[in-house]
């Protein structure tokens, strides 16, 4: 199961980008009537979904315990980024409605639920990720917030640039690996 960190500035400008593949196992539900369809039913069409949503990897899909197919599984790097991106406008009217600075589940696109988490300076944390973990999410994005805190405080690194930092990048994934 993987996790796509995305940090936005004020002016949604990408500042800092991450992929976790976590080694935790996901929590599989399966309806009663997924078990009744055969194996193939999911395989079948997976070219033709392939071709129809515009990805160009070589390996779209493949196959997940219990043998369903899944597409994508986060190999194209532009589909993820216009997801996160989609779901800016969602965030915006959940943080008018609610002054919260973590939002919880904001958006849903097919197997990806987006979380968020905006700080008193407008950034945007977005996080798509494929099974509900609220509790290490949110503890997630306070470390996270942490260590752009500390970054902010660097005299060396200008606010609302990229964030290119081997420490900072460092810290994000061991976060990553503890929380999620």
């Amino acid at each position: 199961m993987s996790h796509h960190l995305f940090l936005l500035s004020p002016s949604d400008t990408p500042l800092y980008e991450l992929t976790h593949y976590s080694s935790k196992p996901a929590q599989t539900t399966t309806s009663p009537l997924a078990s009744n369809l055969p194996s193939w039913s999911t395989s079948a069409f997976a070219g033709t979904l392939t071709a129809l949503s515009g990805a160009s990897s070589v390996s779209q899909s493949y196959h997940v315990q219990g043998g369903g197919v899944r597409m994508g599984g986060g190999k194209d790097r532009h589909v993820i980024q216009m997801i996160a991106n989609a779901s800016l406008d969602v965030i915006e009217d959940v943080m008018r409605k609610d002054s919260l600075m973590y939002l919880k589940s904001v958006d849903k696109f097919n197997e990806w639920t987006i979380s968020a988490f905006v700080t008193p300076g407008n950034m945007k944390f977005v996080l798509l990720h494929e099974t509900r973990n609220d509790d290490g999410i949110r503890s997630f994005f306070l470390d996270v917030w942490e260590l752009y805190v500390k970054t902010m405080l660097n005299p060396f690194h200008t606010a609302h640039t990229p964030i290119r930092s081997g420490v900072f990048d460092a810290r994000v994934r061991a976060s990553a690996k503890k929380h999620l």
